[in-house]
């Protein structure tokens, strides 16, 4: 799916991490502290977050404060645009942040890096846990050395959203679609037949669904050593699908999520990879759409290979300066490790749990009435714990800008993707100090 404004917002504020972390808190010499359990929990615990998050936290507060009677919880919603940028100033001044706060996942490593003191080692009071967690979300919260700074609480999970009634008006069995090539191919009926496109991608301006189509083959940015691997066969294999698909008219150039979702509820094009969230959004936004929507896994580079990635979700972080640090850690588990908090945040606020044990709940195989009776949500469960684990780093935002200027390059200018990703590649090490892979 192509980046919305929040997700270029976040991108922006990753690449200005850099220049504010300079004299960031704490020396690389130094260990974080240790998350510590068992003491009485007293006082009052701050958490930032925002949107539907922020809602989540506000009804799971007095629940948690009436197991714990002497702790307050007061979240407060900083909204998305800022958020980013409070959070760096407070690490880097050591003062003024939240006792808990909310973290996307794709920045997590970004932090941790970069503020190697600023949050609190999870790892000896969350290790037990490991197992029950998404282990694409679990990685991208720990550090290299496998120091866990922040719990994972949603899951993006990945599928492919399509018009059930434009499938069908073209002829076109879903179950048939396994790989890339066979949507590319069933697009092409469905263009000739329907006048839809594809789908939709700001294919101007950035890399569109290129880094998930290398997610799905195990690939990311950097290895897991953090050398550079973004001139990797990986790559290369998910700019040539998604130039097949622009070079067939299956791309609708359109920026924007306003764009998107118009896109999408004006049936202009069949398809949107995207994470499970998306599913939220079509019943919310498109509601007289109801029953014209399915879903199923992304279609393979290869056959057999891999059919999901990540597209989203956050986690929950508690930074060194905390002033209640064992409340503050106490909440994070009640929210984020408990079967019944998850459920709820699922049925409440669309927020699709990274707590494996939480998608054993029969709700994950309900029929979804918006989706012709589907059981969408076990197709979302079987893909979570198979989403390939890929490493961050804190030179995220650096790679992310070379590859959104690679690829439109690429599909509008004819130039010529191996020469470019290997220019991008080596601008990356020379900027970063990182060795290529």
């Amino acid at each position: 799916m192509t980046l919305t404004r929040r997700h270029t917002l976040s991108l922006t504020a990753l690449g200005l991490l850099g220049a504010a972390a300079g004299c960031a808190t704490g020396s690389p010499k130094k260990s974080a502290k240790q998350a510590t359990e068992g003491r009485e929990l007293t006082g009052t615990v701050t958490i930032w977050a925002w949107d539907v998050a922020a809602t989540a936290l506000k009804r799971l507060g007095p629940q948690f404060t009436a197991l714990h009677p002497k702790v307050t919880i007061e979240v407060t919603d900083i909204g998305y645009d800022n958020a980013y940028d409070k959070m760096a100033i407070g690490l880097k001044s050591g003062s003024g942040l939240a006792d808990v706060l909310t973290v996307e996942t794709d920045h997590m490593q970004t932090y941790a890096a970069q503020f190697p003191t600023g949050f609190l080692d999870l790892t000896s009071v969350a290790s037990s846990m490991k197992a029950d967690f998404d282990p694409s979300k679990w990685s991208a919260s720990s550090d290299r050395t496998g120091k866990l700074f922040s719990l994972p609480w949603d899951s993006g999970t990945a599928g492919l959203f399509y018009r059930t009634d434009l499938f069908a008006t073209a002829g076109i069995d879903p179950r048939s679609l396994a790989t890339w090539d066979d949507l590319i191919t069933a697009g092409t009926a469905i263009l000739a037949r329907t006048g839809a496109k594809l789908l939709v991608s700001d294919v101007s301006n950035g890399a569109g669904p290129v880094p998930m189509i290398m997610q799905q083959q195990g690939a990311g940015y950097f290895n897991a050593s953090g050398d550079i691997t973004l001139d990797s066969s990986a790559t290369l294999a998910a700019i040539d699908i998604v130039k097949r698909l622009n070079d067939a008219g299956l791309i609708l150039n359109v920026k924007g999520w306003d764009a998107l979702v118009s896109a999408n509820k004006d049936g202009k094009v069949a398809c949107a990879p995207s994470g499970v969230w998306w599913a939220g959004t079509l019943a919310t936004e498109m509601p007289e759409l109801s029953g014209k929507f399915g879903v199923m896994p992304l279609p393979a580079v290869a056959g057999g290979g891999g059919r999901t990635a990540n597209n989203g979700g956050s986690t929950l972080a508690v930074p060194s300066q905390s002033k209640n640090p064992d409340a503050a850690w106490a909440f994070v588990r009640f929210c984020l490790a408990d079967v019944g908090n998850q459920v709820s945040m699922m049925k409440a606020e669309g927020l699709f749990p990274a707590y494996l044990p939480a998608l054993r709940d029969p709700f994950f195989d309900a029929p979804q009435k918006y989706f012709g009776d589907a059981t969408i949500y076990r197709m979302f469960r079987e893909q979570t714990p198979k989403i390939p684990t890929i490493t961050y780093t804190d030179d995220y935002a650096k790679a992310g800008d070379l590859l959104d200027s690679v690829v439109p390059g690429v599909l509008l200018r004819g130039k010529d993707p191996k020469a470019e990703l290997k220019g991008a590649a080596a601008q990356l090490a020379g900027q970063t100090k990182r060795k290529l892979a």
